[in-house]
């Protein structure tokens, strides 16, 4: 068995009055992410893992922001279309962890939701996807209320 680890790391600006759509979930908030797609910045790292770790370059570069498709596609029909492509190539999924940082607004009663929706969309059980969310206690472009970012790494495998 072959295994290749990824690793993906994103990160958005706060707009006031945006959707904030996390693990394809929309989280209660007064502000979302700012991006050319709703911006999901979990599907985003998720995407940069897998992609890294398949050896594939990264999300810019197959759905780039300068393309009019993918304005305002829901990140979830980014994860789907990377998972196809590694799957394609013969790999599969082992597991992922992804940590999002985020003073406000809180995440973990939202996590099931997210876990249960991934694992949905990516073709997984939902134990193969660990999510967590952390501060930044204060600090930094996050802790001031700037903006967000997230972090993956992907375990993937091919017999």
């Amino acid at each position: 068995m072959k295994i290749r680890v990824g690793q993906g790391y994103d990160v958005h600006q706060w707009v006031a009055g945006r959707p904030c759509r996390l693990g394809g979930i929309l989280i209660p908030s007064d502000h979302g992410p700012l991006g050319h797609s709703d911006a999901d910045l979990v599907c985003h790292v998720l995407c940069d893992a897998l992609l890294g770790a398949a050896n594939m370059r990264n999300i810019g570069f197959h759905f780039s922001d300068k393309d009019p498709a993918w304005k305002g596609v829901a990140s979830t029909v980014l994860l789907q279309k990377v998972m196809e492509m590694i799957r394609k190539d013969g790999w599969e999924l082992g597991n992922a962890d992804v940590t999002v940082i985020l003073d406000q607004p809180k995440l973990n009663v939202h996590i099931p939701s997210m876990k249960e929706n991934l694992a949905q969309v990516m073709g997984i059980e939902e134990s193969q996807i660990s999510i967590k969310a952390t501060t930044s206690e204060g600090m930094g472009f996050v802790g001031r209320g700037e903006g967000i970012s997230a972090m993956a790494v992907a375990l993937i495998q091919k017999d």
